[in-house]
């Protein structure tokens, strides 16, 4: 019965394994699910197999959110009992660039992925990985928002997530099986340089290394934000995978819970922190192309919800995050890879 937790799953499929956030969610799956069977999806531009680009998963299948004719097929063959939806073009100034692509890959994908849910796979649990941008302009308030907060997207990302929130919200109305988890900033090792923690690790390894010059291109430091451990987020989507707790669960379809920390950090002070962390001493000069046309000044959410219903609170030290994100970039760059 959707709202009522399932019995552990079987047969876990992963949309956008092989992305930033699947890469840490697959092991986080194996030590929640030792008994399931992982399945990852390959993008069209994924050319090798998930030993190659070291994804820990048990089976394969080709997944592109710009097909959606082939996606009942997959789920036939995959017959999943659980389903975390990751994939989608995530980056806000990439959406700026090209909005037609973000509302292609991210509304019409997920849509044509939950329908074939419902037809293919009805006793398949979906979380979707939403995204508190959807919440936009109502972080004008300054209280952290909690889930009865309006949508009020104010880039074209947010919105295709707004929509894809919606979207999934009324398929669970028809019986699908659905968590919508809208998860604030959250970053770690593996992350690309389109986001701002990474691109300031990134630019600072390359001056350590002598790859640039002594200067750090930035956005607006002046902005707070909601941040978490990439590696927290993982475990309350792994948590929804196994079933909110609580009679409130069996009446709301759809279940919304929002992921924060509930305190919001300051742009420039994540660069402070991370430059203590280094022995470089770069000027810091901002770069008008790296500033939004919409931008919010303060950030932050309420995840009581989600503690409640799943048993969820963040537990990585922020010291650790940031030395963790440093590090991968350290090594990224020594590699040739940054």
């Amino acid at each position: 019965m959707p709202g009522l937790a399932p019995e552990a799953p079987l047969r876990l499929l992963v949309t956008g394994a092989s992305g930033f956030v699947g890469r840490h969610l697959l092991p986080v799956l194996r030590r929640s699910f030792p008994r399931a069977t992982l399945i990852a999806t390959l993008r069209p531009s994924d050319n090798a197999g998930p030993e190659e680009i070291g994804l820990d998963a048990d089976e394969t299948v080709a997944f592109d959110l710009l097909q959606p004719d082939a996606m009942a097929p997959m789920l036939r063959t995959v017959r999943p009992d659980g389903l975390v939806h990751l994939a989608a073009k995530a980056s806000v100034s990439a959406s700026f660039a090209d909005p037609m692509a973000s509302w292609r890959a991210n509304l019409l994908g997920t849509l044509a992925l939950g329908e074939a849910v419902l037809d293919e796979a009805p006793d398949c649990r979906l979380v979707l990985a939403s995204s508190a941008e959807v919440y936009g302009l109502s972080f004008r308030t300054p209280a952290p928002l909690d889930e009865g907060a309006p949508m009020r997207p104010a880039n074209p990302y947010a919105a295709s997530k707004a929509a894809c929130d919606l979207a999934i919200g009324e398929m669970a109305l028809r019986g699908l099986d659905a968590v919508r988890l809208r998860a604030f900033n959250h970053t770690g090792p593996g992350q690309s340089e389109d986001f701002v923690v990474a691109s300031f690790a990134r630019q600072i390894a390359r001056v350590e290394q002598g790859l640039q010059a002594p200067e750090l291109r930035v956005g607006a430091l002046d902005r707070w934000r909601d941040f978490l451990d990439v590696r927290d987020v993982c475990i309350a989507y792994a948590a929804a995978l196994r079933g909110p707790a609580g009679d409130a669960a069996a009446s709301e379809p759809g279940l919304v819970l929002n992921l924060a920390s509930g305190a919001s950090r300051r742009i420039g002070d994540i660069l402070d922190g991370l430059l203590s962390l280094s022995t470089a001493r770069p000027q810091v000069e901002v770069e008008p192309a790296r500033l939004r046309p919409t931008d919010l000044e303060y950030v932050a959410g309420d995840a009581t919800r989600a503690h409640q219903m799943l048993g969820w609170v963040p537990v990585t030290p922020w010291d650790t995050t940031l030395n963790d994100v440093l590090e991968d970039w350290r090594r990224r760059v020594r590699q040739g890879l940054g």
